[in-house]
């Protein structure tokens, strides 16, 4: 099985749209890697996530806002030979984005991440009351660098 680099941006965000969850790595206090799965929206270049306004993971960000998110979907057991153990695969693409959390404060920009966010899981209208969007903290991650790859490809594929 081939693994294959994937160059085209829009490619990459087909691969982060198709995703229900990132993963998002942090440092922790002893300079530890600290990965947590986030619900998230995409836009624009900007990685959205959510989170209330205390707790590890935001301390964390807060003291070290460098993060790394990876997207993977698709996760489909291939083989060239089904005798052979190291010709078996998981067929699937990922997508690292790197970027630093900076936390938004605007109401009005909270209500459009949180708008973002609900579209990328469902077609229904939401509200939100003001206590819930001032209460919620919203991260932005804006993508300075985003790589991927294709896993599991037959030769024929690449």
């Amino acid at each position: 099985m081939k693994t294959k680099i994937l160059t085209d941006r829009a490619e990459m965000e087909a691969v982060i749209a198709k995703c229900p969850y990132c993963l998002v790595g942090l440092t922790d206090d002893r300079g530890e890697p600290y990965v947590v799965p986030m619900n998230f929206a995409y836009a624009d270049g900007v990685v959205y996530l959510h989170s209330g306004p205390g707790g590890s993971k935001v301390r964390f960000a807060t003291e070290r806002p460098r993060v790394c998110l990876t997207f993977c979907e698709g996760h489909d057991l291939v083989w060239m030979h089904a005798q052979m153990a190291c010709s078996y695969s998981m067929k699937a693409r990922s997508v690292m984005c790197r970027g630093s959390v900076a936390f938004v404060e605007d109401l009005a920009e909270k209500r459009r991440a949180l708008d973002l966010m609900m579209k990328h899981y469902t077609d229904t209208p939401c509200g939100y009351s003001d206590p819930a969007v001032r209460h919620v903290l919203i991260w932005q991650v804006k993508v300075e660098e985003m790589t991927g790859k294709s896993f599991g490809l037959l030769p024929s594929e690449l």
